[in-house]
């Protein structure tokens, strides 16, 4: 993929954020990443999503120096660029301060699945992050998120469970593309809004059963998925 057209679809799905309502004024962003080149395409730091267009995407290497642009990175760049590291199959990190999500990190727990609708993309429970000690904030805050992150996922495929909260912080996602990392934020308020409506409900609800999480996470992301109309894209909904 040209540079060019990957600042296209950084820019794109950074507009997908406000669309859906997980984002205010600068609170969050995207990247993608060029695997040929080890090239991050992410959000310019503090820029309101109006003003945003492919030309001001700024362009880092995975040791976080800019190599394109004019702005300075997203704040969390160091964050995107450790999971880049670590998630090797991952095209793509997205970031939010959604209002369900975060109430979740903020609360410290991961998020049980509960129901069909999040098993369809999320195979388990949405984990949290341990918080950080005083020395990894004052080494490298954002760097040690991303490192957070990762050991919270040592030994489990993160595309299986693309999606995390940060204790304290809020959610992180990913995916194979730009596209798909920021519409899996968008899927993960919807799983945190609806676990707390049935926590709310029933506050001894049970999580789902182990063959249902399984027969509707690999309907669609399986090695045989069925789900849709095209089978090059399972992840149709």
């Amino acid at each position: 993929m040209l540079l060019k057209e990957l600042r296209e679809r950084v820019c794109e799905a950074n507009l997908e954020l406000p669309r859906h309502g997980v984002v205010l004024y600068t609170w969050g962003n995207v990247s993608g990443i060029d695997r040929e080149r080890d090239l991050v395409v992410i959000k310019p730091s503090g820029v309101p999503y109006s003003a945003l267009t492919p030309a001001k995407m700024v362009v880092v290497g995975l040791d976080n120096a800019v190599v394109e642009g004019d702005g300075n990175p997203s704040t969390d760049t160091r964050t995107h660029t450790a999971l880049y590291r670590a998630f090797k199959g991952i095209g793509a990190v997205a970031h939010t301060h959604s209002r369900h999500a975060v109430a979740w990190a903020q609360a410290r727990r991961e998020i049980p699945c509960f129901g069909t609708t999040h098993a369809d993309y999320c195979f388990g429970p949405v984990p949290c992050t341990a918080p950080l000690s005083e020395e990894q904030v004052r080494r490298d805050y954002e760097g040690e998120t991303g490192e957070q992150i990762v050991r919270t996922f040592a030994g489990s495929d993160p595309l299986a469970r693309p999606m995390v909260l940060v204790g304290g912080h809020g959610p992180f996602t990913w995916g194979r593309s730009a596209a798909e990392a920021a519409s899996n934020a968008v899927i993960l308020e919807e799983i945190a809004r609806i676990a707390s409506a049935t926590l709310t409900v029933d506050p001894n609800a049970p999580p789902l059963e182990a063959h249902i999480l399984a027969y509707h996470y690999e309907r669609k992301h399986g090695s045989g998925a069925w789900y849709g109309q095209d089978a090059d894209h399972p992840r149709a909904t």
